[in-house]
C-alpha cells in the first residue's frame, strides 16, 4: 500500500506541476537544503523542480549549485562525515580504525540491511543523478537562458552525473542506468553491466569536457564549479581504472600542463587550503561554524579516540624524514598510549573560511601519469613524475627502475599521498587485484564478497528486476 501511495502521490505532483507554478524559491529550497526532513526514500528528493525554475538563469543557476550545498550539507557521499566516501571507506579498507562504537564498515560485516549504504552510498548519488536527468530536460526546453549558461549548467549536469556514477560502479558493481527523470520507469530498470556504466561515465565526462570553460570565471575564480580540467581530470581517472594506459596518460597530461591553473603545492601545510594552486575541484562548505566536517571528524582533541584514528599500519608506512608524516599526521596521548589522525585539514571548527573539502587534486594526476607510463614501459617518464610527488615530501629519487618496482613504488606512493581521501586506497586495492590479499592479512572478517558493496534490501523490495551481490 505504501508504494502504490507514493506513486499516486508522484502523479499528482506531475498533474499539478503542469498547471501550478510553485515558486522558485521553493524549488531552489528543496534542492540545496541538506535537512532530512526533504529524504523520501520512494521518490526523488527534488520532485519540485519544474520547468519555471529554468525560466531566468539565476534559477536555473541555482539549481545546479544547489547540488553542491546538498553534498556539502549532508553526513553522507561527498561531505566528509562520518558515513562519507572519505570516513567509510577508510574505515572499510586498512586506513582507519574504528573505536568505542561497533562499524560493520570496519568490520566488513555490512548486510543488504545496513542503514548507510542505502541512504548515503546508494539513494544519496542516485538524488543528484535524479537532479542532473532533471536540468538537462529543462535546459533543452528553456527559452530563457543564453547559450553560454545552458553549455556552462550542462556540462555540470553531465559532470556530476559521472562523478555520482564512478563511485556508484566502483561500490556495487552493476548498477541502473537512469538516464531521465521518469521516476516510474528508473523504479524498475535493470543493473547495467560494468562496461556500459563506465560507457557512459566516459561519454558524459567527454561531453563536459567540451561543454565547459577552461577557466573558473562562473565561480569566480573560486575551483568549487567543474571547469573543462576537472573533466580531465576524473577521464584520466577512469581510464585508469580501465587500464586504457594511452588515454590516462593524455587526459592527465592536459591537466598538468596547465601550469596556469595548477601546480604542486611547495608547502604540504598549504594543500588544502581554499582554492589552492593544487586544487583542480573543491566543495566550499555550508555549514556555519565549520571549515569541512573532515577536520571536524579526523581531529582528535583527546584521548582515547571516540570514534576513528589512523591505523599503525597505515602510519609506519611512512619513512622518519616524510614531510607527510609532520605535516599531514598528528597525534593525541592519554599518558601510556598513542593514536594518530589526519591532519591534511588543521581546521577543527571556526567561524573564518580557510579551508575547502578537496574533491580532485594535481599530485593524483602526476601519479595516474606515472602508473600509465610505467604500464606504457616508458620508465623514465614515470620516474619524473613519481619524484615529483616524493620530491615534494621531502625523500630522495627512486632508484628503481624496472616495471614491477616502479608499479609497486606508485602504488605505496598513492597509499601514502592520498590517504583517507575518497577511499582511493580501497578502490586502488581492488582495481589492481590486491585486495584480498591486503585486507585478507589486515583485517579477520574480509572476504572476496567484500570487495563489493551489497544491494540495498529497500531497493531489492522496490525493483523486482534488482538482483543481489554474491555473498549477501
Amino acid at each position: 500500500m505504501k508504494t502504490i501511495y507514493i506513486l499516486l502521490k508522484k502523479k499528482i505532483i506531475q498533474a499539478i506541476g503542469v498547471w501550478i507554478l510553485i515558486p522558485i524559491s521553493i524549488g531552489i529550497i528543496g534542492l540545496s537544503c541538506g535537512c532530512e526532513s526533504f529524504v523520501e526514500t520512494e521518490s526523488p528528493k527534488n520532485e519540485l523542480v519544474t520547468a519555471s525554475v529554468f525560466e531566468n538563469e539565476a534559477s536555473a543557476v541555482s539549481v545546479v549549485t544547489g547540488i553542491y550545498s546538498r553534498m556539502m550539507g549532508s553526513i553522507g557521499f561527498a561531505s566528509g562525515h562520518y558515513q562519507s566516501v572519505t570516513i567509510q571507506g577508510g574505515l572499510y579498507a586498512d586506513e582507519l580504525d574504528r573505536y568505542r562504537a561497533t562499524s560493520a564498515f570496519y568490520e566488513n560485516a555490512l548486510t543488504a540491511d545496513e542503514s548507510a549504504v542505502n541512504s548515503r552510498w546508494w539513494q544519496e548519488p542516485y538524488q543528484y543523478i535524479y537532479t542532473c536527468n532533471v536540468i538537462l530536460e529543462k535546459l533543452n526546453l528553456s527559452e530563457n537562458i543564453s547559450d553560454v549558461v545552458k553549455k556552462q549548467l550542462e556540462g555540470e549536469a553531465k559532470f556530476i552525473r559521472a562523478f555520482c556514477y564512478f563511485y556508484l560502479v566502483n561500490t556495487f558493481g552493476d548498477v541502473p542506468l537512469h538516464l531521465n527523470s521518469d521516476y516510474l520507469e528508473n523504479s524498475d530498470k535493470e543493473r547495467s553491466p560494468v562496461n556500459d556504466v563506465y560507457n557512459q561515465i566516459t561519454s558524459d565526462l567527454k561531453d563536459a569536457h567540451n561543454l565547459l570553460p577552461e577557466d573558473y570565471i562562473l565561480s569566480n575564480y573560486e575551483k568549487t564549479r567543474p571547469n573543462k580540467y576537472v573533466a580531465s581530470a576524473l577521464l584520466a581517472r577512469v581510464y585508469l581504472y580501465l587500464e586504457d594506459w594511452h588515454q590516462a596518460e593524455v587526459f592527465a597530461s592536459e591537466v598538468i600542463n596547465n601550469t596556469t591553473l595548477y601546480a604542486l603545492e611547495p608547502d604540504l601545510s598549504k594543500v588544502f587550503l581554499k582554492n589552492s594552486h593544487e586544487a583542480i575541484w573543491q566543495l566550499a562548505p555550508v555549514n556555519p561554524h565549520l571549515n569541512t566536517k573532515e577536520g571536524f571528524r579526523f581531529i582528535l582533541t583527546s584521548a582515547p579516540p571516540r570514534t576513528q584514528a589512523l591505523t599503525e599500519n597505515l602510519v609506519n608506512a611512512f619513512n622518519d624524514t616524510d614531510q607527510r608524516l609532520v605535516n599531514w599526521i598528528k597525534s593525541v596521548t592519554d599518558g601510556e598510549n598513542i593514536w594518530y589522525y589526519p591532519y591534511k585539514y588543521k581546521i577543527r571548527a571556526a567561524d573564518e573560511v580557510t579551508e575547502y573539502s578537496m574533491v580532485m587534486r594535481l599530485a593524483e594526476q602526476y601519479l595516474i601519469r606515472a602508473e600509465a607510463s610505467t604500464q606504457n614501459e616508458d620508465f623514465l617518464g614515470a620516474q619524473m613524475d613519481l619524484n615529483k610527488i616524493r620530491n615534494r615530501a621531502g625523500l630522495d629519487d627512486t632508484l628503481v627502475s624496472s616495471k614491477e618496482e616502479l608499479l609497486t613504488a606508485i602504488y605505496k606512493e598513492r597509499r601514502l599521498e592520498l590517504f583517507t581521501e575518497w577511499a582511493h586506497r580501497w578502490f586502488d586495492l581492488k582495481r589492481t587485484g590486491r585486495a584480498n590479499v591486503v585486507l585478507g592479512n589486515a583485517k579477520p572478517n574480509w572476504d572476496d564478497n567484500d570487495n563489493l558493496f551489497p544491494i540495498p534490501t529497500e531497493e531489492l523490495l522496490r525493483n523486482s528486476k534488482m538482483t543481489q551481490n554474491p555473498g549477501y
